[in-house]
Protein backbone atom coordinates (compact mmCIF):
# COMPACT_ATOMS: atom_id res chain seq x y z
CA UNK A 1 0.00 0.00 0.00
CA UNK A 2 1.62 3.54 -1.27
CA UNK A 3 1.46 6.60 0.84
CA UNK A 4 -0.97 8.65 -0.84
CA UNK A 5 0.93 11.71 -2.81
CA UNK A 6 -1.18 14.96 -3.86
CA UNK A 7 -0.53 17.24 -6.65
CA UNK A 8 -0.32 20.34 -4.69
CA UNK A 9 -0.71 22.57 -7.70
CA UNK A 10 -4.22 21.79 -8.17
CA UNK A 11 -5.19 23.12 -4.94
CA UNK A 12 -5.46 26.74 -7.65
CA UNK A 13 -7.98 25.65 -10.85
CA UNK A 14 -11.06 23.18 -11.59
CA UNK A 15 -10.09 20.75 -9.53
CA UNK A 16 -9.41 22.42 -6.39
CA UNK A 17 -12.38 20.76 -4.65
CA UNK A 18 -11.59 17.27 -4.84
CA UNK A 19 -7.66 18.04 -4.17
CA UNK A 20 -9.10 19.82 -0.98
CA UNK A 21 -10.75 16.97 0.31
CA UNK A 22 -8.25 14.36 -0.30
CA UNK A 23 -5.49 16.60 1.71
CA UNK A 24 -8.24 16.36 4.71
CA UNK A 25 -8.67 12.08 3.99
CA UNK A 26 -4.65 12.04 3.89
CA UNK A 27 -4.69 14.21 7.52
CA UNK A 28 -7.42 12.30 9.01
CA UNK A 29 -6.48 8.63 7.78
CA UNK A 30 -3.29 8.37 7.19
CA UNK A 31 -0.92 11.78 9.31
CA UNK A 32 1.19 11.42 6.45
CA UNK A 33 1.19 12.36 1.98
CA UNK A 34 3.72 13.25 -0.29
CA UNK A 35 3.47 16.28 -2.31
CA UNK A 36 4.44 17.20 -6.16
CA UNK A 37 4.49 20.20 -7.88
CA UNK A 38 4.56 21.95 -4.52
CA UNK A 39 6.35 25.37 -5.86
CA UNK A 40 10.19 24.63 -4.91
CA UNK A 41 12.61 24.26 -7.93
CA UNK A 42 13.86 21.58 -8.74
CA UNK A 43 17.14 22.94 -9.10
CA UNK A 44 17.10 24.29 -5.91
CA UNK A 45 16.85 20.73 -4.74
CA UNK A 46 19.30 19.18 -6.67
CA UNK A 47 21.44 21.97 -4.90
CA UNK A 48 20.02 20.43 -1.31
CA UNK A 49 21.03 16.99 -2.12
CA UNK A 50 24.65 17.93 -3.13
CA UNK A 51 25.52 20.14 -0.57
CA UNK A 52 23.80 18.10 2.35
CA UNK A 53 25.55 14.70 0.77
CA UNK A 54 29.10 16.19 0.88
CA UNK A 55 28.57 18.23 3.99
CA UNK A 56 28.29 14.28 5.47
CA UNK A 57 31.48 12.86 3.72
CA UNK A 58 33.68 16.78 4.92
CA UNK A 59 32.52 17.38 7.89
CA UNK A 60 30.55 14.90 9.52
CA UNK A 61 31.34 10.73 8.83
CA UNK A 62 34.45 10.92 10.23
CA UNK A 63 32.82 11.18 13.56
CA UNK A 64 29.78 9.84 12.46
CA UNK A 65 32.34 6.63 13.30
CA UNK A 66 33.30 7.11 16.56
CA UNK A 67 30.18 8.43 17.75
CA UNK A 68 28.18 6.08 20.46
CA UNK A 69 25.72 4.37 17.94
CA UNK A 70 28.80 2.65 16.46
CA UNK A 71 30.91 1.89 19.40
CA UNK A 72 27.91 0.42 21.32
CA UNK A 73 27.07 -1.54 17.89
CA UNK A 74 30.60 -3.30 17.71
CA UNK A 75 30.71 -4.34 21.81
CA UNK A 76 27.36 -5.95 21.16
CA UNK A 77 28.90 -7.92 18.14
CA UNK A 78 31.77 -8.78 20.14
CA UNK A 79 30.14 -10.32 22.40
CA UNK A 80 28.06 -12.35 19.84
CA UNK A 81 24.70 -12.41 21.23
CA UNK A 82 21.83 -13.39 18.77
CA UNK A 83 18.98 -12.07 20.99
CA UNK A 84 20.35 -8.30 22.49
CA UNK A 85 19.18 -5.01 20.28
CA UNK A 86 20.42 -1.36 21.39
CA UNK A 87 17.67 0.59 22.23
CA UNK A 88 18.70 3.60 23.88
CA UNK A 89 20.37 5.15 20.87
CA UNK A 90 19.64 5.37 16.92
CA UNK A 91 21.93 5.04 13.58
CA UNK A 92 21.29 8.37 12.98
CA UNK A 93 23.89 11.07 12.61
CA UNK A 94 21.79 14.34 12.89
CA UNK A 95 22.14 18.22 13.19
CA UNK A 96 20.16 21.01 13.42
CA UNK A 97 19.75 24.22 11.48
CA UNK A 98 17.86 27.31 12.87
CA UNK A 99 17.76 30.80 12.48
CA UNK A 100 19.01 31.52 16.02
CA UNK A 101 22.23 29.05 15.44
CA UNK A 102 23.34 30.08 12.22
CA UNK A 103 27.09 30.75 13.51
CA UNK A 104 27.18 26.86 14.43
CA UNK A 105 26.06 25.59 11.12
CA UNK A 106 29.00 23.55 8.83
CA UNK A 107 31.13 25.66 7.25
CA UNK A 108 33.73 23.45 5.34
CA UNK A 109 30.86 22.38 2.61
CA UNK A 110 31.53 25.00 -0.45
CA UNK A 111 27.71 26.49 -0.93
CA UNK A 112 26.01 25.10 1.93
CA UNK A 113 24.98 28.01 3.89
CA UNK A 114 23.95 29.91 0.98
CA UNK A 115 21.80 26.89 -0.35
CA UNK A 116 20.26 25.97 2.75
CA UNK A 117 19.27 29.60 4.00
CA UNK A 118 17.26 29.52 0.31
CA UNK A 119 16.03 26.24 0.78
CA UNK A 120 14.71 27.00 4.42
CA UNK A 121 13.31 30.17 3.09
CA UNK A 122 11.06 28.50 0.11
CA UNK A 123 10.04 25.60 2.79
CA UNK A 124 8.68 28.32 5.25
CA UNK A 125 6.77 29.27 2.86
CA UNK A 126 6.12 26.07 1.98
CA UNK A 127 4.57 25.09 5.45
CA UNK A 128 2.42 28.12 5.18
CA UNK A 129 0.65 27.08 2.39
CA UNK A 130 0.05 23.61 3.51
CA UNK A 131 -1.33 24.97 6.90
CA UNK A 132 -3.33 27.43 5.08
CA UNK A 133 -5.10 24.74 2.67
CA UNK A 134 -5.72 22.79 6.50
CA UNK A 135 -7.64 25.42 7.79
CA UNK A 136 -9.85 25.76 4.65
CA UNK A 137 -10.56 21.96 4.75
CA UNK A 138 -10.99 22.26 8.60
CA UNK A 139 -13.14 24.86 8.40
CA UNK A 140 -11.17 27.27 10.02
CA UNK A 141 -10.23 30.66 9.05
CA UNK A 142 -6.75 31.66 6.32
CA UNK A 143 -4.21 31.83 8.62
CA UNK A 144 -5.84 30.23 12.12
CA UNK A 145 -3.02 27.69 12.15
CA UNK A 146 -0.29 30.30 11.56
CA UNK A 147 -1.50 32.53 14.55
CA UNK A 148 -2.47 29.66 17.32
CA UNK A 149 1.35 28.04 16.34
CA UNK A 150 2.97 32.09 16.80
CA UNK A 151 0.61 32.86 19.60
CA UNK A 152 0.12 36.76 20.62
CA UNK A 153 3.45 37.60 18.52
CA UNK A 154 4.39 37.82 14.78
CA UNK A 155 6.23 35.25 13.35
CA UNK A 156 8.13 33.19 16.98
CA UNK A 157 6.60 29.79 15.90
CA UNK A 158 10.09 27.66 15.40
CA UNK A 159 11.03 26.72 12.79
CA UNK A 160 13.97 24.10 12.09
CA UNK A 161 15.65 22.00 10.06
CA UNK A 162 16.74 18.44 10.79
CA UNK A 163 19.63 17.13 8.54
CA UNK A 164 20.12 13.33 9.28
CA UNK A 165 22.02 10.82 7.57
CA UNK A 166 21.71 6.80 8.09
CA UNK A 167 24.82 4.89 6.74
CA UNK A 168 24.94 1.81 6.49
CA UNK A 169 24.58 -0.61 9.00
CA UNK A 170 26.37 -3.82 9.14
CA UNK A 171 23.55 -5.60 11.51
CA UNK A 172 20.95 -3.50 11.03
CA UNK A 173 18.47 -5.46 13.05
CA UNK A 174 20.58 -5.16 15.88
CA UNK A 175 19.27 -0.96 16.40
CA UNK A 176 17.19 1.13 14.68
CA UNK A 177 17.77 4.05 12.64
CA UNK A 178 15.52 6.20 14.37
CA UNK A 179 13.09 4.45 17.45
CA UNK A 180 9.30 4.53 16.73
CA UNK A 181 7.70 7.50 17.67
CA UNK A 182 5.10 10.80 16.73
CA UNK A 183 5.98 14.21 15.95
CA UNK A 184 5.34 16.49 18.97
CA UNK A 185 5.19 19.63 16.86
CA UNK A 186 3.03 21.11 14.42
CA UNK A 187 3.28 20.56 10.48
CA UNK A 188 6.58 18.54 9.96
CA UNK A 189 7.85 18.50 5.79
CA UNK A 190 10.54 16.36 5.23
CA UNK A 191 12.55 15.71 1.62
CA UNK A 192 13.91 12.16 1.90
CA UNK A 193 16.34 10.14 -0.15
CA UNK A 194 15.22 9.26 -3.67
CA UNK A 195 16.82 6.39 -3.35
CA UNK A 196 17.04 4.50 -0.25
CA UNK A 197 13.78 3.36 1.79
CA UNK A 198 13.53 3.02 5.00
CA UNK A 199 10.91 5.42 6.67
CA UNK A 200 7.84 3.58 7.64
CA UNK A 201 4.34 4.90 9.02
CA UNK A 202 2.47 3.02 11.07
CA UNK A 203 -1.20 2.58 9.65
CA UNK A 204 -3.87 -0.23 11.18
CA UNK A 205 -1.20 -2.00 13.30
CA UNK A 206 1.19 -2.91 10.28
CA UNK A 207 4.58 -0.61 9.20
CA UNK A 208 4.38 0.76 6.12
CA UNK A 209 6.98 2.04 3.67
CA UNK A 210 7.03 5.33 2.44
CA UNK A 211 7.77 5.30 -0.96
CA UNK A 212 10.79 7.09 -1.99
CA UNK A 213 9.71 10.02 -4.57
CA UNK A 214 11.91 12.00 -6.70
CA UNK A 215 11.89 15.83 -5.34
CA UNK A 216 8.39 15.48 -3.43
CA UNK A 217 7.89 16.73 -0.11
CA UNK A 218 6.56 14.27 2.71
CA UNK A 219 3.98 16.05 4.80
CA UNK A 220 3.25 14.65 8.49
CA UNK A 221 1.12 16.35 10.92
CA UNK A 222 2.81 16.82 14.18
CA UNK A 223 0.99 16.22 17.85
CA UNK A 224 0.11 20.34 18.31
CA UNK A 225 -2.22 19.64 15.05
CA UNK A 226 -3.88 16.67 16.17
CA UNK A 227 -4.51 18.83 19.15
CA UNK A 228 -5.87 21.49 17.69
CA UNK A 229 -8.15 19.63 15.02
CA UNK A 230 -9.80 18.20 17.95
CA UNK A 231 -8.63 14.97 17.10
CA UNK A 232 -10.01 15.01 13.44
CA UNK A 233 -6.34 14.95 12.13
CA UNK A 234 -3.88 12.26 12.80
CA UNK A 235 -0.32 12.43 14.41
CA UNK A 236 1.24 8.77 13.70
CA UNK A 237 3.86 6.72 14.42
CA UNK A 238 7.00 6.50 12.29
CA UNK A 239 10.64 4.95 11.75
CA UNK A 240 13.00 4.67 10.14
CA UNK A 241 14.96 1.16 9.79
CA UNK A 242 18.72 0.81 9.58
CA UNK A 243 20.06 -0.54 6.85
CA UNK A 244 23.09 -2.57 5.01
CA UNK A 245 23.11 -0.70 2.19
CA UNK A 246 23.50 3.16 1.25
CA UNK A 247 23.41 6.15 2.79
CA UNK A 248 20.30 7.42 3.88
CA UNK A 249 19.74 11.45 3.53
CA UNK A 250 16.88 12.91 5.35
CA UNK A 251 15.82 16.67 5.68
CA UNK A 252 13.06 17.55 7.93
CA UNK A 253 12.11 20.95 8.57
CA UNK A 254 9.54 21.60 11.55
CA UNK A 255 7.03 24.78 11.76
CA UNK A 256 6.44 24.03 15.44
CA UNK A 257 4.55 26.21 17.98
CA UNK A 258 6.11 29.19 19.98
CA UNK A 259 7.22 28.19 23.41
CA UNK A 260 4.45 31.06 24.68
CA UNK A 261 1.80 29.22 22.31
CA UNK A 262 -1.57 27.59 23.87
CA UNK A 263 -2.62 25.03 21.50
CA UNK A 264 -6.36 24.21 22.05
CA UNK A 265 -9.08 23.30 19.33
CA UNK A 266 -10.97 26.04 18.42
CA UNK A 267 -14.55 26.60 19.45
CA UNK A 268 -15.90 25.41 16.13
CA UNK A 269 -14.26 21.97 16.06
CA UNK A 270 -15.47 21.62 19.81
CA UNK A 271 -18.99 20.45 18.30
CA UNK A 272 -20.45 17.15 19.09
CA UNK A 273 -19.19 14.60 16.67
CA UNK A 274 -16.29 16.94 15.87
CA UNK A 275 -13.10 15.11 16.89
CA UNK A 276 -12.34 11.50 16.28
Amino acid sequence: MAIPVIDFSKTEGEERSRTLAEIAHCCEEWGFFQLVNHGISEELLERVKKVASECYKVEREAGFEESEPVKKLKELMEKKSCDERIEDVDWEDVFLLTDDNADQWPSKTAGFRDTMTEYRSELKKLAVRVMETMDETLGLPKGYIKKAFNGEEEDVAFFGTKVSHYPPCPEPEKVAGLRAHTDAGGVILLFQDDEVESLQILKDGVWLDVQPLKNAIVINTGDQVEVLSNGRYKSVWHRILAMPHGNRRSIASFYNPSIEATIRPPPQLLTEGAGA
